[in-house]
Formats: C-alpha cells, sequence, structure tokens
C-alpha cells in the first residue's frame, strides 16, 4: 500500500469512527459560556470534561450532558466553575463536526 493509500483509509476509517460517535452519543450543542454556566446551575453534581489548548492563544473546551443532550463551549478565559462540580481533563476534546 502506498502512503497516499494509507492516508485515504485512515481519513476514511476516521470519518466512519466520528459518524458512529455521533450516531451514539447524538447530536452536540455548541452554546455561549454563559449558557453553559447555567446548565450547570441546573444540575446537582455535573460532570464536565475540559480541554486546554493552543500554541499562540489558549482555548478551553467545556462538554456536559443535561437531560440526554451534550453541550460544548469553547472560550478564550477558563471558566470559574463551583467546587461541586466533578471535571474530568482531557488534553484533547474530539469533537463532530
Amino acid at each position: 500500500m502506498t502512503n497516499g493509500a494509507i492516508a485515504a483509509a485512515a481519513a476514511v476509517a476516521g470519518g466512519s469512527v466520528v459518524a458512529n460517535a455521533i450516531r451514539t452519543t447524538g447530536p452536540v450543542i455548541r452554546v455561549e459560556s454563559s449558557d453553559f454556566e447555567a446548565i450547570l446551575r441546573k444540575v446537582e453534581a455535573p460532570l464536565v470534561v475540559y480541554s486546554q489548548s493552543g500554541l499562540f492563544s489558549t482555548r478551553y473546551q467545556y462538554l456536559t450532558t443535561y437531560k440526554g443532550l451534550y453541550f460544548h463551549t469553547k472560550t478564550a478565559t477558563a471558566l470559574s466553575l463551583s467546587p461541586g462540580v466533578e471535571i474530568v481533563n482531557t488534553k484533547k476534546l474530539l469533537l463532530p463536526g
């Protein structure tokens, strides 16, 4: 197999993984950080997946669930989460679309 064929196969496989993830989890709803914080206040013990990235400027990403839906926000400054929020740190948050 040539390098180009390997890259094409990897791209197809990666697309398949994302498509399966969307079918399995459902859509991810992107919201403003203020709306994300409002959602967290509605949950007794929220779980948030958190990622920090960026070379020239830092970006913060947050993901949580509420009533079976997935909510995501991306900010230039870190959110001030309450002590009751359980945080799972990850190196990279991979989201569909």
